[in-house]
């Protein structure tokens, strides 16, 4: 298979696991302002994480009982945290055959720095062309304007690719998109 091919076969796939796990989170009815694929340096399968204005209510005031700390100070700390969302990680059952697909490619740590640099670049293009289907397909405009949510593909420890790809992703004029780059662009 050619590396075009590669890549669009493996965007299908996340696409397919990420649509049905943002549809079944986005059944709660809450209003997203941020919605990621994240993965890591190393390029492991991707998983999602997603934040709402209700679910970043409840998170701060949890966290400030707990801590007696302000909960706007708090708010503002998790606010584009995709670690502190309560919906890290959210529907990481029906990503099993993605993660297998990403086990089956290199290792990209056992291939030479320019092969390898080239497959971790590969897996990045799948999750953002995967992320780009799904908002063509109006997945992020479930319970809510799309000009209200930033829709992200992430690395961590954040990288400045992540500003680079959230930028083709959104209109960079769009309230959430200026609020993150204000806010949480690397």
């Amino acid at each position: 298979m050619k590396p075009m091919q590669e890549m669009e076969s493996l965007a299908l796939a996340i696409a397919d696991a990420a649509r049905t796990s943002f549809r079944t989170l986005f059944e709660n009815g809450e209003r997203y302002y941020y919605c990621t694929l994240y993965t890591t340096g190393e390029g492991h399968a991707p998983s999602l994480s997603a934040w709402s204005w209700e679910a970043l209510e409840r998170e701060a005031a949890r966290q400030g009982e707990e801590s007696g700390a302000p909960e706007a100070t708090i708010a503002e700390f998790i606010k584009w945290s995709y670690a502190d969302s309560p919906y890290c990680s959210y529907g990481d059952e029906n990503f099993g055959g993605v993660k297998q697909l990403f086990m089956e490619r290199p290792s990209i740590w056992e291939l030479e720095e320019d092969e390898g640099n080239r497959e971790f670049d590969m897996r990045l293009k799948a999750m953002e062309l995967a992320m780009k289907m799904l908002d063509d397909q109006g997945v992020f405009t479930l319970n809510q304007p799309r000009e209200s949510i930033c829709v992200l593909v992430e690395v961590m420890p954040p990288d400045k690719i992540n500003t680079e790809i959230a930028l083709r992703l959104n209109h960079a004029d769009s309230p959430a998109m200026q609020a993150w780059l204000a806010e949480a662009a690397e």
